[in-house]
């Protein structure tokens, strides 16, 4: 039985995932992958999670690769370079999961992060939940950090990262990530920042205004403290004044959506063991191991 009073939920970025295993796998000769590999290493994985102890989670995926932010910004990131035999195996992971009876966020209009975002909103509200760990190393993902109640995970290096490590890692808090995004940029998703701008002067300044809405235009009216341990200040004050629409386009892509409907609440993330049809689509992939793993887990 799990703990109520120390309850771990685990939200799993499903996306990175599937690209960390298909990537993660030796390639052929050719160049080519498994077409299940990235699909059985996913499905392994969330097994894992469940064998050492984790009794509720759920899993967001990018059904399309595409969002409303393409619509904003044509340049948003796109499914054009995904590897045929990766985007193949979306849909196959996802009736996967399905069938092992993990909660699963296949999204289509918002993307994967924007599920995750919102069930850590709604699990934050819960008092019997302990931790909830963001299983994912994305930057935007770190806006969603709370202290240590809600935290990322990084899978690969077994890190956790709270509010504390949020601050040192960028030099402001989680709130104001979408705007340290805006004004740096982000090469994942696609957008470019501001000229000029780096890390360091958008994390001394927004250590200070927190927002973009709150600097200042005129480089003469920031605090003379920000002002002096900034290179260049004037000119990229000058650059912001510029271009503070463009700014406020790129914090509207960096910021995540919160959609509390697409969890109803704590229960729906208890793992109650697969539905009979798993055992037939591990025979498909070629992993009938994975089946004897969720049953013998389903009869703890």
């Amino acid at each position: 039985m799990w703990d109520a009073l120390a309850m771990e939920v685990h939200l799993v970025d499903g996306t990175y995932e599937l690209f960390r295993h298909h990537f993660g796998q030796p390639a052929g000769r050719d160049g080519s992958r498994s077409p299940y590999g990235a699909t059985r290493g996913v499905l392994a994985h969330v097994i894992g999670l469940l064998e050492r102890g984790v009794s509720h989670l759920g899993v967001a995926t990018d059904t399309v690769v595409e969002s409303f932010r393409n619509q904003l910004w044509p340049a948003y990131k796109r499914g054009d370079g995904v590897p045929p035999e990766l985007a193949a195996q979306f849909p196959l992971l996802e009736a996967a999961l399905e069938a092992l009876g993990v909660t699963l966020w296949a999204m289509v209009e918002l993307e994967a992060d924007d599920a995750l975002a919102s069930a850590a909103a709604v699990l934050c509200e819960d008092p019997a939940v302990h931790q909830v760990r963001l299983a994912t190393p994305d930057k935007d993902l770190a806006q969603c950090v709370r202290g240590q109640r809600v935290v990322q995970f990084d899978s690969r290096s077994g890190a956790c990262t709270d509010e504390s490590g949020v601050r040192a890692r960028f030099g402001i808090g989680p709130r104001s990530i979408p705007d340290w995004l805006a004004l740096v940029g982000d090469s994942a998703d696609g957008f470019p920042g501001l000229p000029g701008w780096g890390r360091t002067s958008a994390s001394t300044v927004l250590a200070h205004y927190h927002h973009l809405e709150a600097i200042p235009e005129a480089v003469s009216d920031w605090d003379p403290t920000v002002r002096a341990s900034v290179r260049g200040a004037a000119r990229l004050a000058g650059v912001l004044a510029e271009e503070r629409d463009l700014a406020g386009l790129f914090k509207h892509l960096a910021t995540l959506r919160i959609d509390r409907s697409l969890l109803s609440g704590t229960d729906a993330l208890s793992w109650r063991g697969p539905r009979p049809d798993f055992a037939e689509l591990c025979a498909t992939l070629g992993a009938p191991r994975l089946t004897e793993r969720a049953l013998q887990l389903a009869e703890r």
